[in-house]
């Protein structure tokens, strides 16, 4: 005996209905929890050490502070740790590279970054500070702007049209 249509169809809606419920309830908890369990820890948090031969930053300032001002200074320049740190070719780290001496002074670019560093300060001070509701301070990357040599300032000229002389006000009409 031959399976009417109506027969049919009503077990395609219970198969299809099934193999909804089965992938619904599989893609839920217990595959997340699963897959939580099997995830590697995040990796620990890094200590700095506590800073030293700070010549003009504050001396108070933690291994984490300095290590985030650091991290500011490289995007705002566009240089990395190296262009003003001295590497320590007789201490390797994990990944064969040197590593860096950072009290060390035997760099000219750490010294330019000291002198940008108290100039920047003393803008902010003596002068950001008078402009009443100014707040905003300036920073290495006012100047330079992911660049290690600040970007001139050309004054790019209006390439619009000029307006009509009767848009102009006390112009009267030729």
């Amino acid at each position: 005996m031959k399976p009417s249509l109506k027969s049919q169809s009503a077990a395609i809606v219970a198969l299809l209905a099934a193999a909804v419920f089965v992938v619904t309830t599989t893609a839920q908890a217990p595959q997340a929890a699963q897959g939580a369990a099997s995830a590697p820890p995040p990796p620990p948090a890094r200590a700095f050490p506590a800073p030293t031969n700070l010549k003009v930053l504050p001396r108070d300032l933690t291994g984490q502070q300095v290590h985030d001002t650091m991290e500011r200074w490289e995007s705002s320049l566009g240089i990395q740790c190296a262009g003003c740190h001295a590497e320590d070719t007789d201490n390797l780290g994990p990944d064969g590279r040197p590593l860096l001496k950072f009290a060390d002074d035997s760099k000219p670019m750490k010294s330019v970054a000291r002198i940008m560093y108290t100039m920047t300060d003393e803008i902010n001070t003596r002068y950001i500070a008078r402009i009443d509701g100014s707040g905003v301070p300036v920073t290495c990357g006012t100047c330079h702007r992911g660049k290690m040599g600040p970007e001139p300032f050309a004054n790019q000229p209006d390439r619009r049209p000029p307006p009509p002389l009767a848009a102009l006000p006390g112009v009267e009409n030729p």
